[in-house]
């Protein structure tokens, strides 16, 4: 089971990628100079749309990220793999969003405000000590108006059958359960506001159980919007989903066109006929959303197995554990290790069932380091009670830096752009 609120059972990722349409991202990996780790040891391995983003960075246009935390427990090594995609776009240039979704907290798990809002701060405390630059957007979900007004919107083009379909919910589900799901839109549509310069390509870093929302935004983004685009051999088919007097505005644009009753030929490069056609919307008073674009990384494991949760403690190590605290939860951590030390000398080990290994390709070693252990542990040269001290110390020491810059960024939130 995958929802964006539960995550049971062995994850599947072949079959997510054929069911939902979701596209494998190897195969755009030639095209991204210097793509980061996650890309690289396909963690990250579905998209949708993200060549939209990969054109933005080759060509310096804008683009920007968004991504979103549930302060529903403490920020965990799974939080980080999200906050490292986030700040890897904002330094390839993209506009930073980082919400906290404490509304979210509020309706699904039943924190208080005053909860969320603690715990919330230490999410925004971690993302800012890893890189986030100071130009970047971060916000509570309750106290942005701007969401919640766009939610609201977004909500009138939604029904109770859509929701049901989509998230599975059913007579016990809460209303406030169900518009959590147009805040979430109103989330990710939020960087393409007039405010925030109108439309633009928006990749948004999640993991797969996230896709329900990714799924109904970009519905949303074509039905709030005023005119629809389908690609032709030779340009652009345009139609109004406002009616045939908004087609009529399109005589304004300098291109080839041929009209017809319910849609509107343009021979153009498509990307320029596009770009001139959303301009046109939101001078009109539009939206003129760009569907968003996503990326889907796998679950981190947790300690003990399963996927790694806030809501197990003893599945994760929090970013705010003492080091020695963590350094303990890594000694009890699974293996992929044999029965016996003669038998893994013998055998080999089998790093693609090690937890250590997991932590090491997503969070704490370099390609040349990672390559060394996988070598080492599948000739059976590297023990598993060797490789889990090496683990403990890069571990110690990862979170004794991170927690003194987030010590040193507490100091400075001020200087942050921080709706609250």
């Amino acid at each position: 089971m995958i929802t964006p609120w539960e995550v049971s059972g062995e994850v599947d990722y072949d079959r997510l990628i054929q069911e939902f349409g979701i596209e494998p991202f190897k195969p755009l990996l030639d095209q991204i100079d210097n793509p980061m780790h996650l890309m690289k040891r396909g963690i990250i391995f579905g998209h949708r749309d993200y060549h939209r983003i990969v054109e933005a960075m080759r060509n310096g246009d804008k683009f920007a990220v968004m991504s979103g935390f549930m302060p529903s427990g403490l920020p965990h090594f799974g939080h980080k793999m999200t906050m490292d995609e986030i700040v890897w776009h904002n330094r390839m240039g993209g506009m930073a969003f980082v919400g906290i979704a404490d509304m979210e907290a509020h309706a699904v798990r039943r924190l208080s405000w005053k909860k969320t809002r603690e715990i919330g701060m230490e999410y925004i405390k971690a993302i800012i000590a890893l890189g986030l630059d100071e130009n970047s957007v971060i916000y509570f979900q309750s106290a942005n108006e701007r969401v919640k007004n766009l939610a609201f919107e977004l909500a009138e083009e939604v029904n109770w059958s859509e929701l049901k379909a989509i998230y599975g919910f059913d007579g016990e589900t809460t209303l406030a359960k169900m518009f959590v799901t147009s805040v979430q839109a109103g989330d990710i549509l939020l960087p393409q506001l007039a405010f925030y310069g109108g439309p633009k390509p928006t990749v948004v870093p999640v993991g797969a159980d996230q896709d329900p929302h990714i799924r109904l935004t970009r519905d949303l983004a074509a039905r709030v919007s005023i005119f629809a685009f389908e690609r032709l051999d030779n340009g652009v088919r345009i139609r109004s989903r406002k009616g045939r007097e908004y087609l009529e505005r399109l005589k304004d644009l300098d291109f080839e066109m041929k009209f017809y009753e319910e849609h509107v030929d343009v021979f153009a490069p498509p990307d320029e006929v596009e770009s001139r056609v959303r301009e046109l919307e939101v001078s009109i008073g539009g939206y003129a959303f760009v569907p968003p674009s996503s990326t889907y990384h796998r679950f981190i494991t947790g300690l003990q197995g399963g996927k790694m949760s806030s809501s197990k403690p003893e599945s994760f190590i929090s970013l705010l554990d003492p080091p020695e605290v963590a350094g303990e939860k890594v000694k009890r951590a699974l293996t992929g290790g044999r029965a016996t030390a003669e038998e893994q000398r013998r055998l080999g080990g089998q790093p693609e069932k090690c937890v250590i290994f997991e932590l090491y390709t997503i969070h704490l070693l370099d390609d040349r380091e990672l390559e060394e252990v996988e070598g080492d542990c599948r000739e059976g040269r590297l023990l598993c009670g060797k490789c889990k001290k090496m683990a403990v110390e890069r571990v110690e020491s990862f979170l004794r830096e991170l927690q003194e810059r987030m010590d040193e960024v507490e100091g400075r939130l001020d200087m942050y752009n921080i709706i609250s």
